[in-house]
């Protein structure tokens, strides 16, 4: 079996076998112009640094790149990347001078998510304010530049692991946005103990109960897990076991396995049919989860400087290619 992943004329190529890789290259090179760079180091701007444990993923001089595309390469570093209190207005502030360049930061910051899903709420924040940015939100986005400041040595660790199955987390911050009241969603995805999927999202409609705000969420992640589900199916990769989804809503939990329906929920009518195909046919199972091991909430709201640490942990954030169970 070969693998070939491939973006405009960049590939990383992979079999179960050396003598196979060999092969494959050498077919590839009769039908096109390649260069064989070797084994993987780099790919897209992220750095790979492969181990007998596993590989570990890092985009540490873009990070540089942007603080000093900022003029903050002298600044204090700080333990999160947002506030625990804060929740940004369109409205509140004076306009910055130089939108342009908020503009080119927040795009950067958005690549750089690739390889440190630990800013990936912080970075939907101040995202949503590109068309009209004010001072209150520059400052927040220096913020999570000064976070990366500080763990500028941090990337993504992938180990080397048996495949056991997926497992997803998935959280909302009902009514999150100060201005248009829609909520936040949030969720994360491991194979095994990798993580392999994340979001941090503003979603489309209003929701009216906060069950319905966390059941949009958890239909999001069935979905995305849906996909992966397929994607393995395709590597000739396919799992045995059914999806767990976790979740901390335990009305969410109810609904999305029983029968009943309730007037409060007939908004996300689609959504709870969508996910409750998934659960009859045992592809997806949807578990109640405290708060407290809740991984999610990394990707809904800000949190006190312990949590995060530890929830960043847990998403294999780390400064070494040290192993850190996921889950």
């Amino acid at each position: 079996m070969a693998y070939l992943l491939l973006y405009v004329d960049d590939i990383i190529l992979t079999a179960n076998t050396d003598h196979l890789l060999g092969k494959f290259i050498t077919l590839m090179k009769r039908e096109f112009s390649m260069t064989d760079l070797g084994p993987l180091h780099h790919f897209l701007g992220i750095s790979v640094n492969r181990s007998s444990s596993g590989l570990y993923l890092s985009q540490s001089v873009y990070a540089n790149d942007i603080i000093a595309r900022a003029s903050m390469t002298n600044c204090n570093p700080v333990a999160t990347p947002v506030d625990t209190n804060s929740k940004l207005s369109a409205t509140f502030g004076p306009v910055i001078e130089d939108p342009t360049l908020y503009r080119s930061l927040d795009g950067a910051l958005q690549y750089l998510t690739f390889t440190r899903p630990d800013i990936s709420y912080a970075v939907q924040q101040v995202c949503l304010f590109m068309h009209d940015p004010r001072e209150p939100h520059m400052q927040a986005l220096k913020r999570i530049l000064r976070y990366l400041q500080g763990t500028l040595d941090h990337g993504l660790f992938l180990s080397a692991t048996t495949l056991t199955g997926l497992t997803a987390y998935s959280d909302a911050d009902w009514a999150g946005c100060p201005d248009s009241r829609r909520s936040i969603s949030g969720y994360c995805i491991f194979l095994g103990d990798n993580l392999v999927s994340w979001s941090s999202e503003r979603q489309a409609t209003v929701s009216r109960t906060s069950d319905e705000a966390e059941y949009r969420g958890v239909a999001n992640v069935v979905a995305e897990t849906t996909w992966l589900r397929n994607l393995l199916l395709e590597l000739h990769l396919p799992l045995r076991h059914g999806t767990i989804v976790y979740c901390d809503n335990v009305s969410v939990v109810y609904m999305s396995g029983g029968p009943v329906q309730h007037q409060r929920t007939k908004h996300v009518e689609i959504d709870i049919h969508f996910v409750r195909d998934r659960v009859r046919i045992g592809d997806i199972h949807v578990l109640h989860i405290p708060s407290e091991n809740q991984y999610a909430d990394i990707f809904t709201k800000g949190l006190p400087r312990q949590l995060f640490t530890r929830f960043r942990a847990s998403l294999s954030v780390c400064s070494s290619p040290a192993p850190i169970k996921g889950v």
